[in-house]
């Protein structure tokens, strides 16, 4: 029997990318939650060999707003306990934090566009990041934030968010980041979230945007994939 991975996607806007293109190519099962659709979040994470949770626009604290967002996170706990590996890009490594026993809440900024981030002296030696450059682009799009939870380490920052990457145990990560994002995605994320953005002040117009990514999302892409395949390698 095949290797199954579950993916959860909270808006249709925000799929797994560039990491779908790689769990296909290594010959993984995808098994989708749709929760814009109103697909329900299974009870057990048994049967899988990890959790994939992407990005969204609700916040980890609107659970009677969002109510699936106590289920995804009882899964995430569920995952934990049994040592399954657990991924989490943007609203997906909040949710994670929370599992893991840290609040979430809003950041004094929001951080939309390209930006830098560092790896800290745990990131540098990471098996999932070991020869990436010490500093980087990546695609952001959030305003909420975490702390480190139990059993954690932070692994990235940035100026604005100190806590961009985190390990959880041995084997879980939660990228406050997008790696995962192609330039279709990118210009969907610029239509859908027009009136987000329009309300940032100081904020990179769309415009900007896609000359950035024009310059960046290869390198970036390229990236994401080596984290992808050393994630990939790891599971049971």
């Amino acid at each position: 029997m095949k290797k199954k991975i579950l993916i959860i996607q909270h808006v249709e806007s925000e799929g797994p990318g560039i990491i779908g293109t790689a769990i296909a190519a290594a010959g993984f099962d995808m098994e989708y939650v749709r929760l814009y659709l109103g697909e329900r979040v299974p009870q057990r994470a048994d049967g899988f060999s990890a959790v994939i949770a992407m990005g969204g626009p609700m916040g980890v604290y609107e659970e009677k707003k969002h109510p699936f967002i106590k289920y995804e996170l009882r899964l995430m706990e569920d995952a934990f306990k049994a040592d399954l590996p657990v991924m989490g890009i943007c609203l997906g490594a909040q949710m994670l934090a929370r599992a893991a026993g840290a609040p979430v809440y809003k950041g004094r900024i929001k951080e939309i566009g390209f930006y830098k981030v560092r790896l800290t002296g745990h990131g540098v030696s990471d098996p999932l990041l070991t020869g990436l450059p010490p500093e980087f682009t990546v695609f952001q799009w959030h305003g909420d934030t975490f702390d480190i939870p139990p059993n954690s380490v932070n692994l990235a920052s940035s100026d604005a968010f100190p806590h961009q990457l985190i390990r959880v145990g041995r084997r879980s990560y939660g990228f406050q980041f997008h790696f995962e994002v192609t330039l279709d995605m990118v210009k969907e994320f610029l239509q859908v979230n027009s009136e987000e953005l329009a309300g940032v002040r100081d904020a990179a117009s769309p415009e900007m945007i896609l000359r950035d990514a024009e310059v960046h999302l290869a390198t970036i892409q390229g990236y994401g994939s080596t984290i992808v395949k050393r994630f990939l390698r790891g599971l049971g």
